[in-house]
């Protein structure tokens, strides 16, 4: 069962890629975008890390913390997500702990749509090839916005392609 908006969020520990211990308790007076992609070479995980990266300073400027979850090893992510020089925690979870603690679901038919989208070939024609698959290749991404440790958007992805809008993001800053 998806969490919802007004829950409380549930609280981690973890290393991210650089080695540094995040929990998001940490961050329990900021404005946190806790984001789930599916594995470190997906090309449309890659091209929403590569938005994300472009609107992090106006983000960050109003407050925003991100934190950004990957079901692939550390080695993978350094090799493929990594290389973007990316300014926010990246946490690897192989073993989808924090995943199953934010009910991160599975779909075929979200995989074949999403694989077919406009998405893939814009994140394709960008230079994000698929490399190999690791892990469970029909997670869906997921974003929570999260304020003093309660969910203010719980957001599914209705494809592996979707992700919560920069439009809902700033609207959710603004507040």
């Amino acid at each position: 069962m998806r969490l919802q908006d007004g829950e409380k969020a549930i609280n981690f520990t973890v290393t991210d890629l650089s080695g540094k211990k995040i929990s998001l308790e940490k961050f329990k007076n900021k404005k946190i975008l806790l984001s789930f992609y599916r594995y470190a070479s997906c090309p449309l995980c890659n091209l929403r890390i590569s938005q994300l990266i472009q609107q992090y300073d106006d983000m960050k400027k109003k407050g925003l913390v991100i934190i950004a979850f990957f079901q692939s090893p550390k080695e993978s992510m350094l090799e493929y997500v990594g290389k973007q020089d990316v300014p926010f925690p990246l946490i690897p979870d192989p073993e989808r702990e924090i995943y199953r603690l934010y009910r991160i679901e599975k779909s075929w038919f979200k995989y074949v749509i999403g694989g077919i989208s406009r998405k893939m070939f814009k994140a394709l024609r960008k230079g994000f090839k698929i490399k190999g698959q690791e892990g469970q290749q029909n997670l869906v991404p997921a974003d929570f916005l999260i304020e003093n440790m309660v969910i203010k958007k719980a957001y599914y992805g209705k494809t592996i392609a979707d992700h919560i809008s920069f439009k809902e993001i700033n609207q959710f800053l603004e507040k």
